[in-house]
């Protein structure tokens, strides 16, 4: 570790408060442990911030509780922890079945910032594109990261573009990794769901390595299979189809394979500088279904398919990163950090099992649909100090520091035979129109100042300025404060404007895919917002979302053990950015057609369509107590309660009206899924009893009611009943090993079923954005070695 300098005032160090505007990158801490009283790393810089004396609301996930549960992906295992966390798991939703978002405060997957040991994590190539929760997204893939990898997660709740830039609207999620050369551990698990299917196998391992005398390797490797799970219904719709009373769609999780290999090192070069190093590798393959193509479908050759076909999309995804840096301390006492950060996402798209009527009889059965590629390259100079101001009751931190990213995506065109004509069923490859590479570069200066003023008040102040090549300025503001009213209660609260730079992914996306409109399919396009098409249909170029935050907080501590926060919260979001509902009809069709898209039914594009306001309350309360001989039990609570507001939507561009397009750009489907598609509230009890070898774990967690709005008749409309669930799970340590079985979903509870009236002649029983999914319970075993 560093050594601490004596700390002297400098009269460059003000002044450079004074020039520099925004916040800083978040450190890696000392302590090992998580708990109440550790120091956390995120949405401050000073060092000696704990969870309770934090000015923003924040919770802290130990390695222990992510492992708590049978699920294997990092995001399942949060949306089990935070009340405040959403992640469905919808199936037959092209990309999404492979790289699923998750959603904070119910705001959109990419107003949320991911970082690892501080550091910005890169976003996903895919694009969010079907009718789920987080449509129009293209968010950090957090799955691709092992849970064998990490120390502990950090999950801000609160508006923070002034401390770490575009993004951070709904909050942050910080994953620390484990450190250090000693200790580890290998950990084998399985499981299935009652219905016989969705077999899981995960095997992990992590280990410290010594770098010589002076620094340390930390390795972490996972291996992740998962077969599908199927909750489709047979299918009745069509006597006269030769499979008519069987089951032919498939309704779930996807088949998916997953190697991951996590490094994190540092090597101390003396007693003041350090460098450290951390990234990644992983590799998914995913094969999800398409909607059945039944054999008297115009969209089915019979010659080939007799009985009709399943499509296959058959996926890779790779997510890399590798960050590196130096940092050390200065003999005036500044601590500095600089650091290259650089991230990719690739995903590449093959079509199984599926045909292109275009080519007739001579169709191929399997089609490459092309490659989507995101890179960011990101470079920080970091600084922070404290000073002892005489007026203070504890020093003052002054940090600051510049930042320069770079951002680049790709689309590569598939083979002529996805794309020709009609193209491959299920969804057609990347034209060459669609294929090109565009990038931006953004730079920023960034400061912050934060103290105990007095024994009782503590405060925050949070500058950053950015620019982007793309769509201009950016300027972020916060304040933060918390005034300790007793050593038992203190209040806290935060002011802050962010925004949200438009991802690449939204501006340049385009392709052609199948999308179901009232059960019926259409041939739909996406286009660039710059697209001549595109512009006669209404899109103009994109602005960046801005954002207002507020929050204000109680943090009650009337017992030693006994901890609870309350924390309500209003997010105003102008110029939201969202996906057009899917503009059809005949003059869209003959529109198109027209302007070079034959055998296309309609269109959309991204556009900044509507302003929200979205407010709620966070509580969370845990207490420990001890049973002397008869162990020890930790009992937490967690709520969220949450509501999304439309306040404005914009109007139709003129151009419209002059194409002669009656359409509607933003409708009852959109607006719904952004206020209603949601639980409106969601409630967490856990209790953890710990008595010689033995640990029993349980978690009741109860999801709040949301509706599915239809996209024209309000009749229509469905209302999905609240639900509750509950995980239990058994461990007993012998020695150094560690035996789990456990359950998830006990009672098999389902969400509603789909009425036939909202939905008709379908063979998807449930809802899409069913917060805890539809597969039923879920039984595992895990066996574990630490060192």
């Amino acid at each position: 570790m560093l050594r601490s300098r004596p700390l002297r005032p400098s009269l460059l160090a003000l002044s450079l408060a004074a020039a520099f505007s925004g916040g800083a990158h978040a450190q890696q801490a000392a302590g090992s442990g998580v708990d109440l009283d550790t120091v956390i790393v995120t949405g401050t810089r000073t060092k000696a911030r704990t969870v309770t004396s934090s000015l923003s609301p924040i919770d802290q996930i130990s390695a222990k509780e992510l492992e708590s549960s049978g699920a294997t992906e990092l995001a399942t295992v949060l949306a089990r922890l935070l009340p405040s966390l959403n992640f469905p798991r919808p199936s037959v939703t092209d990309a999404t079945d492979a790289v699923r978002p998750a959603q904070l405060r119910g705001l959109s997957p990419d107003h949320t910032l991911v970082l690892v040991n501080g550091k910005r994590r890169h976003t996903t190539s895919i694009l969010n594109s079907s009718g789920t929760q987080g449509r129009g997204s293209a968010p950090v893939d957090l799955n691709a990261i092992p849970l064998a990898a990490v120390e502990r997660i950090e999950v801000l709740r609160d508006g923070a573009a002034a401390q770490y830039g575009s993004d951070a609207i709904a909050g942050v999620i910080n994953i620390v990794l484990k450190k250090g050369a000693e200790g580890g551990g290998v950990e084998a698990s399985f499981g299935q769901y009652s219905e016989g299917d969705g077999t899981q196998h995960k095997q992990s391992a992590h280990f410290g390595l010594p770098l010589s005398d002076s620094g340390w390797l930390r390795v972490a490797v996972e291996k992740r299979e998962q077969n599908s799970t199927n909750r489709a219904l047979a299918d009745f719709r069509n006597p006269a189809e030769p499979l008519y009373g069987k089951v032919s769609q498939r309704f779930g999780d996807p088949d998916s394979d997953q190697e991951s290999v996590f490094l994190n090192g540092q090597f101390a070069f003396n007693a003041d500088v350090e460098a450290y190093f951390f990234g990644n590798y992983t590799n998914r393959n995913t094969r999800s279904a398409g909607f059945y193509r039944a054999a008297l479908d115009s969209r089915n050759i019979r010659a080939i398919y007799p009985n009709g076909y399943l499509p296959i999309e058959a996926s890779n995804s790779i997510d890399q990163a590798f960050v590196a840096g130096v940092r050390g301390v200065t003999d005036s006492g500044w601590r500095w950090d600089l650091s290259a950060n650089y991230g990719v996402n690739r995903y590449r798209l093959n079509i199984e099992n599926s045909l292109n009527t275009s080519l007739g009889a001579s169709s191929p059965t399997r089609f490459y649909d092309g490659e989507l590629e995101n890179v960011q390259t990101v470079i920080n100079a970091d600084f922070a100090r404290e000073f002892s101001v005489g007026a203070l009751a504890g020093p003052l931190t002054l940090a600051w520091g510049l930042e320069t990213r770079n951002e680049k995506y790709a689309i590569s065109a598939g083979e002529p035979n996805s794309y020709f004509g009609t193209g491959a069923q299920v969804f057609a490859g990347f034209r060459p129109a669609d294929a090109g590479t565009n990038s931006r570069n953004s730079k920023a200066v960034y400061a912050s100042l934060e103290a105990d003023i007095t024994k009782k008040l503590s405060g925050s102040v949070a500058l950053r300025a950015e620019n982007y090549s793309d769509f201009g300025d950016a300027t972020s503001a916060k304040l933060a404060g918390r005034y300790a009213v007793s050593p038992a209660v203190a209040l806290r609260g935060t002011a802050s404007t962010g925004f949200r730079a438009p991802s690449l992914v939204q501006q340049y996306y385009s392709t052609t895919t199948t999308s179901f409109i009232s059960s019926v399919p259409y041939d739909v396009r996406t286009f660039s917002v710059s697209d001549p098409v595109a512009r006669q249909l209404g899109a103009e170029d994109l602005k960046a979302e801005k954002s207002t935050n507020f929050s204000l907080g109680v943090v009650l501590q009337p017992l030693r053990n006994l901890t609870t926060s309350i924390d309500a919260y209003q997010v105003d979001i102008r110029d939201r950015i969202v996906l057009s509902e899917n503009l059809t009809g005949a003059a869209v069709r003959n529109f198109l057609t027209a302007n070079g898209y034959p055998n296309t039914d309609g269109g959309r594009y991204f556009t900044n369509g509507i302003d929200t306001r979205t407010r709620g309350i966070d509580l969370v309360s845990t207490y420990r107590f001890d049973l002397n001989s008869r162990g020890r039990v930790d009992l937490s609570l967690g709520f969220n309660y949450n509501t999304t507001d439309i306040t404005h939507v914009a109007a139709n561009p003129a151009i419209l009206a002059q194409n002669g397009l009656a359409v509607t750009r933003i409708g009852r489907a959109e607006t719904g899924r952004i206020t209603k598609g949601v639980p409106s509230d969601k409630l967490t009890l856990g209790a953890d009893y710990g008595l010689g070898a033995w640990n029993l774990r349980g978690l009741l967690t109860r999801y709040g009611e949301f509706t599915a709005f239809h996209a024209s008749n309000p009749a229509l409309d469905q209302t999905f009943n609240a639900a509750w669930v509950l995980d239990l799970a058994a461990s007993y340590r012998l020695r150094k090993w560690t035996f789990t079985a456990g359950v998830d979903n006990l009672t098999d509870r389902y969400p509603n079923r789909l009425t036939a009236a909202t939905t008709p002649n379908t063979v998807l029983p449930y809802s899409q954005s069913s917060p805890f999914g539809f597969n039923g319970r879920f039984a595992y075993l895990k066996a574990g070695y630490s060192w």
